[in-house]
């Protein structure tokens, strides 16, 4: 993934205009499974607090997990006799499946969720949004383990929530503080790209989104939280931290082999001091000569312990030769990924290839002041041999930078531009993009409007057009996907419709 000013798929953050007639700025979704005893207290304390409190229209979406009991028709009772309450079925179970079905279809800009036993407490809440509602930031989190955080909880699930956390900052090189807290917030354009690449349905779901946020280089808000444990809370322990270390094994290796497309998620940062034009400066130079000099410092490092083992069992230039050749292998691995920004397999046998081509190059630079050498002294030492080496190497790491540069990863990138605010009305309308789907199948039709005959019926007092919806196959309310776990295809910047808001 590229960090300079690229363009990227999605717009530039800005402040969320001023409130359209029926339209919602916040839709705040409480996921439930057989809570018919919390439901009714919780929505009508959270619908209470936000109507004295949050300056903005909102929404309620009680998100009901296949519950057994009387969950529905508690939830169809509430949004009968509260006109910012709606309810939704879903005909299979997954916090994460429900999370990304309602975001999908959701038409408010800002979109959130929280625990139906409101353990955090709300005044936590405008905090939350308003760093989403400005353009600042992309994702908000609460977070437990803030210092200022004040968390009333057991032991037990303390020392299991930090060590999850520390097992996400060893592992994924996670830098935000709560995975798991019941109390987040997403940006709606955000939502749209980022969910069809998070595959998990249960409760791996908030790492998922947040690991792959943070590695495309959106940002997120932390707010600490006061916080009570429910100590009727029916999280199955073993299991959901069984699953969590699966998801972060997963999750783990599509990163290390460059697999999720991160680049469809970069915009073009508001304030970054890197979008601004500076004179006669390529954009991104700065940047690229900070990271290829660190390369470039390790694999000097690199090359010189191996010549050094090299040369214990063969001449100069045979270890010269081996030592350059595994360092250049390594170096050009690297550069491609931490410096340019290039992931995925896509090209990188033709970039090992020119990268070799370069480290001829470096060989005969530095093959040369060996000659030299020799040819000034027959029996220098080995100190002197590795002075002119650092300094031929000093020469072929600048021709090295240049020849990467402008001919093995030169930036082909094609400028687009951003025409307009994102789209005003439900998520996802218009014409879907056509192509493979990592669960084998595609959706390659246009979006639909009419009302999708089956079982489940979402109210249209909220969401207008979308009407009902299949819950068995788990589609979104406009056809995005035939199954809730289903992902996908990557969109590139230039595969975008330019009239499209994502």
């Amino acid at each position: 993934m590229r960090t300079d000013s690229s363009p990227g798929t999605l717009p530039a953050r800005e402040h969320l205009p001023a409130a359209t007639a029926g339209t919602p700025v916040l839709d705040v979704v409480i996921p439930v499974y057989n809570e018919e005893k919390d439901l009714q207290p919780c929505v009508r304390r959270l619908h209470d607090h936000l109507a004295r409190t949050f300056p903005y229209p909102f929404r309620i979406t009680i998100a009901d997990n296949a519950s057994t009991d009387a969950t529905p028709m508690v939830a169809r009772r509430l949004a009968d006799r509260i006109p910012e309450v709606t309810s939704f079925r879903l005909e299979q179970k997954g916090r994460g499946r429900a999370l990304r079905t309602v975001w999908s279809a959701s038409d408010a800009p800002v979109l959130a969720y929280m625990d139906v036993d409101l353990s955090t407490d709300l005044n936590a809440l405008l905090p939350l949004v308003a760093p989403l509602i400005s353009g600042h930031s992309d994702l908000a989190i609460g977070s437990r383990l803030a210092r200022s955080s004040r968390v009333v909880r057991g032991p037990k699930r303390e020392f299991i929530s930090r060590a999850y956390n520390l097992i996400l900052r060893g592992s994924l090189q996670a830098r935000f503080s709560d995975a798991q807290c019941g109390f987040k917030a997403i940006r709606r354009d955000v939502a749209q790209v980022l969910l069809p690449l998070v595959e998990d349905t249960g409760w791996f779901f908030d790492t998922e989104m947040l690991v792959l946020a943070e590695r495309a280089g959106l940002r997120i808000h932390e707010v600490p939280v006061d916080w009570v444990d429910d100590p009727d809370s029916t999280v199955h322990i073993v299991k959901t931290a069984t699953d969590d270390l699966r998801g972060v094994w997963r999750v783990g290796r599509a990163l290390a082999t460059g697999s999720l497309p991160l680049d469809r998620l970069t915009r073009p940062f508001g304030d970054d001091p890197r979008d601004r034009d500076l004179t006669d400066v390529p954009g991104g130079l700065a940047r690229q000569l900070v990271g290829f000099c660190v390369v470039g410092a390790l694999s000097t490092l690199f090359y010189l312990l191996l010549y050094s083992g090299f040369r214990l069992f063969a001449g100069s230039q045979t270890a010269n030769a081996l030592a350059l050749l595994v360092s250049a292998v390594a170096n050009t691995a690297a550069n491609r990924r931490l410096t340019f920004g290039v992931r995925g397999r896509s090209g990188a046998v033709r970039h090992q290839a020119q990268g070799l081509v370069v480290f001829g190059i470096g060989l005969a630079l530095t093959s040369g002041s060996l000659a030299a050498l020799d040819a000034a002294n027959s029996d220098p030492a080995h100190s002197t041999e590795l002075a002119v080496l650092i300094a031929a190497n000093l020469a072929a790491t600048v021709l090295r930078f240049l020849l990467f540069r402008a001919w093995v990863f030169p930036d082909r990138r094609e400028p687009t531009t951003y025409d307009g605010p994102a789209h005003d009305g439900p998520a996802h309308s218009g014409t879907v993009h056509s192509g493979p789907v990592h669960g084998g199948s595609a959706y390659d039709g246009p979006a639909q409007d009419g009302p999708a005959h089956d079982h489940m019926t979402f109210a249209t007092k909220a969401y207008g057009t979308y009407g009902t919806h299949n819950t068995h196959d788990s589609r979104a309310f406009d056809g995005t996907w035939r199954d809730a776990t289903l992902r996908l295809s990557p969109v590139r910047p230039h595969d975008t419709d330019p009239g499209d808001a994502r």
